[in-house]
Order: structure tokens, then sequence, then C-alpha cells
């Protein structure tokens, strides 16, 4: 179905190629999980499937890349939509009609179907990815996760024979997530739709890819079976890095076949009681963050009705809950990004009002990076900006680098924001606000495009900055995040906060939102696979 020949990509003015020497076969009807860390290549990898490389992006791709007998630099885009079809990371960014309906009926009307086959599809389409009751809702009111589903649905009504999907589950909910998969697996198997999909959140997608291929600096493997591929990668879920950790053989992608393996390590764990650094960290007194009754109405829809949150000083606090729930108009509500419709908000030492404050003004207490970082950022090189950010903050020459090169590993400065990945996006973001050393930092979906490597600098980062006395809350729907830095866990739904607790009793207790390592060791409630280290080096 999908053919590589010796194909190579590199960008103008770029080192080096973000392909080198690609040469694959992808059969039809097979669900293909392409892996790597951030930047490795991956998104250039599944832009050449649908011709966006190089039609659209520029550079030069040398070699062949061929898609049900259509040569891709023979067809442009516009050719292979009936074949091909493609969800970016940013899937607003790719809508064209203001609601859900219209949008999942808007490709099948430009491809000239009749009324009744596009009724008949818009139907099967909402109801196979959960979007019924979002049928006429504006796309502009949806969460992040919503648009995304409906990104999906969108482009699957279409009907084209290959589904190109960059990170599809990165704003989704875990139950969301497995609803979304278990549509493509379907698909997959019943229709014979070939997918081919890139993901950081391996725990969630490992156990459903028929195959596997790692990229690494540009150099794809050949297709790997999911288990060998998880043996061979330099990033992996944490149920392999448990069984990695313990021996375990062959190699268990689902929680189902860990559990099975897991009794002598239960047995084995005993009593221990585990020991995270999040739980020894002494949190001060006071609260730096003081929502009471807050109220928000958008799109003449209430979005958070009466909200009461106190966040104490120097702790990581993450908001979870459904798409929709409401975390992230609570996070803008704090930084006065949304007006409020009742209630109010303080924040900092000397309990300032962010809504009475000028930008100017608020941002040395609160900062936010929102869920799209790009809108942070404007100038026209990743060096340019973080200059920008010492500038406008006042800080010393080389803050804002110095934090990036500490968040991401390295990001060359020469490059233009636009060109980088959406994980590196996040991180120069996050970089540009740390750089201000607000009071209170907010987060909005921050592993967003992070693989496994540099979600452990920024938990490292997080946990730094809460032990310096800053205040981190952060909306998030990776429960593995959650795991490694909260020392709180708050869910919310349909606007109003429904548990808050301590992380490990709410994580653990949760089925939708309890941590892969959990789920495999219950009754006992480890969060992470250090944990486990921990105790077994203990007990040993």
């Amino acid at each position: 179905m999908i053919t590589f020949e010796h194909v190579s990509v590199q960008y103008a003015d770029a080192p080096a190629h973000s392909l080198h020497d690609v040469t694959l076969e992808i059969p039809e009807g097979e669900l293909v999980l392409v892996v790597g860390p951030t930047g490795s290549g991956k998104s250039t990898l599944l832009r050449t499937i649908n011709g966006l490389v190089p039609h659209f992006s520029g550079g030069t791709l040398t070699g062949r890349v061929t898609v049900d007998g259509l040569d891709t630099a023979e067809h442009r885009p516009r050719d292979l939509a009936t074949v091909v079809g493609l969800v970016e990371q940013n899937p607003s960014s790719t809508f064209v009609t203001d609601v859900v309906e219209d949008e999942v009926a808007y490709g099948m009307e430009t491809m000239g179907l009749d009324s009744t086959t596009i009724r008949r599809r818009v139907e099967e389409t909402l109801d196979l990815f959960g979007l019924t009751p979002l049928r006429a809702r504006a796309l502009r009111t949806l969460s992040g996760g919503q648009q995304q589903r409906v990104a999906i649905a969108a482009l699957f009504a279409a009907g084209p024979r290959v589904l190109v999907l960059d990170e599809p589950t990165s704003a989704l909910d875990p139950v969301a997530a497995e609803e979304v998969l278990a549509s493509l697996h379907r698909i997959v198997h019943d229709l014979g739709v070939t997918v081919v999909l890139a993901e950081h959140r391996l725990e969630r997608v490992v156990h459903h890819a028929d195959r596997v291929v790692l990229v690494d600096e540009g150099r794809v493997s050949e297709l790997l079976d999911p288990a060998e591929a998880m043996l061979r990668s330099q990033i992996y879920p944490p149920v392999v890095g448990l069984s990695r950790l313990v021996g375990w053989s062959p190699t268990p992608l689902s929680i189902r076949d860990a559990r099975r393996k897991a009794a002598a390590l239960r047995e084995a764990l005993g009593t221990s009681a585990p020991r995270p650094v999040t739980d020894l960290r002494v949190i001060g007194p006071a609260d730096a963050v003081v929502a009471t009754g807050v109220r928000v109405v958008r799109g003449g829809r209430v979005v958070l009705d009466g909200v009461d949150l106190a966040v104490a000083r120097g702790s990581v606090t993450t908001l979870m809950g459904r798409n929709g729930a409401g975390k992230s108009t609570l996070l803008g509500a704090i930084a006065a990004q949304h007006r409020l419709a009742g209630g109010r908000v303080r924040v900092g030492a000397e309990g300032i009002d962010p809504h009475t404050r000028s930008a100017r003004e608020r941002v040395r207490t609160v900062g936010l990076v929102p869920q799209q970082p790009e809108l942070l950022l404007y100038a026209d090189s990743v060096a340019a900006e973080c200059a920008a950010a010492d500038h406008d903050f006042g800080a010393a020459p080389g803050t804002a680098r110095g934090l990036l090169d500490r968040i991401s590993g390295g990001i060359d400065p020469a490059v233009h924001p636009r060109d980088l990945s959406e994980g590196q996006r996040l991180e120069l973001a996050l970089a540009v606000i740390l750089s201000g050393s607000p009071e209170v930092l907010l987060l909005d979906e921050p592993t967003r495009g992070l693989d496994y490597g540099a979600k452990k600098r920024l938990g490292e980062m997080l946990t730094s900055l809460a032990a310096q006395g800053t205040t981190v809350l952060l909306a998030t729907h990776d429960v593995e995040l959650a795991a490694e830095v909260a020392d709180r866990v708050v869910i919310l739904a349909d606007g109003e906060v429904v548990t808050d607790g301590a992380a490990r009793e709410v994580l653990a207790s949760s089925p939708a939102f309890a941590p892969q390592v959990t789920k495999v060791l219950l009754p006992q409630t480890w969060l992470t696979v250090a944990e486990v280290a921990g105790a077994l080096a203990r007990i040993a």
C-alpha cells in the first residue's frame, strides 16, 4: 500500500537530513506505529505519505514514495486526498467549517457524493467516534481533545484508504483515547483501512499496533513486531520499563499480560511502602492560588460553575478530567484570559487579583503556557525568541536559552520556531515563560508532543521549581506525568470539582486515571517504575 524506496529529505539550511535513506513497505490493512524521540523525523516521515513533503514543506526529497501505486512526487496532496488523509498535531488549523456535523460532512461534499450517502456516513461516523452529543456544537467551543476527535472523524468519513495520524491521542483523556484507538482498530480489522500513526504516549497505543517502525535522527527501521520493537527502542512505556526491571520474557505490552506475570513481584514487594520524592517535599503553608466560586460562561455555555480551589505555595497540582470538563478554562480564568461571570481569583504571595492588572503587571506573578504554544512565539529564530524573552522580563542575557537547554536537551538556535516539532515548540514556550520567574506557573497539556525522555526532563524541572517555591498547576491527560510529579490531583467534571486529594490516593483509586504500574500491581498502590526499583533495591 505504501512504499518508500531510498527516501531522504533535507530542508533548506538544515545541517542534517530529516530522513536518511528510508526503504520500507507498509502493507494494506495494518496499524503501523511510528516511534521515536521528539524531533527525530517522525512528522516528516508521515508528511511524505500524502505529499506535503516536499510540495508544501520545501526542502529536497530524493528517492521515491508511492501510495496505492501513486508516486507522491508526481501527484500533489490534492490529487492524493481521496487515497490518503492526514490529521496534524494541531487539528483546529485544518477546520474549514464552524459546526461539528458540517465539518464531518465537508470532505464528502467536496467529493461530490449524494446527500443520502453523506447523511448516512455522517451518522455512522458520529456514532463511531462518540461525537453524536456534540454534533451541533461550534468547533471553537470544543476542548482540544474534542477537536482532535472531530478532525479524525472528518478524515475517516471522507473514505480514504490510508489514514495518517500525528499524535492522535495527545489531547485526549484516557477514556476518549481508548475509544478513538478502538475505533481505529475496528476500521483496520473490519474495513481494511491502513493506519499509520506517530504517538509518544506508547502506553495507550503499542498494544493496538500490528507493526512498529523506529525512527532516530532520521533513520528508520524495518517493520518490527511490537514486542521486539519495545526491546530495541530507547523510549518505551512504563509497563515495558517494569518488565525490563524484573526481567519478564516475553515482554508484556498490555496491562492484562503484565498482571499475569506480576504475582511474584507483588509478593516480593510485600508490605514495602512507596517513598516518592514528591511526598517528601516540604510544601509551604500559604496558598499561592485561591479561586472562590469561579463561574465562567463561554459561547453561551456555563463551562465552570462555582469552582473553589486553593493551591499551596511550592506544590505541584494536576487538574484532570475528561475532555471538556473545564480544565483549560480554569487555567485561563486564573491567568485572567477568561472573564469571570462570578466568583474571584487571587494569586501570588500578595494575593493580587489578576483580572484587575495589566498583562505586563500580572505576568511576573502568574505565567501560562497554553495548549497551543505557538501563540507565545513570534520571532524568526529560537535564538531571537530567547533574547526577546530576556529583554521583556528584564532577565540576564542567556536566561531563556539556558532554561531551554535544560528542558529540551538542546535545540538549534538558528531554527525558525515554526520548523520545530510540536514538542520542541512547547519546550521553547515554557522556557520563555520561565524566564520571567513567575510565582505561579500554569501549564495546559505540557507533555503534548514530548517523548519519555523529554517528559522526564520536564518532570525534574517542575519538581525542582516547586522545591524552590514556585507553585505549579497543570492540566493534563497524562496520568504517567501526574504519577511522577503531582502532590495533589483535582478531577473536574462538567465544570465542577468532583475529586480533590493526595495524588497517590486519587490516582490509585481511579480506574480511568490510574498509571500503568498501579494497574499492574493492584491492590498495592505503586505509581512509577522508579518507586518499584527503589523498593527492590532496599529489599536486596
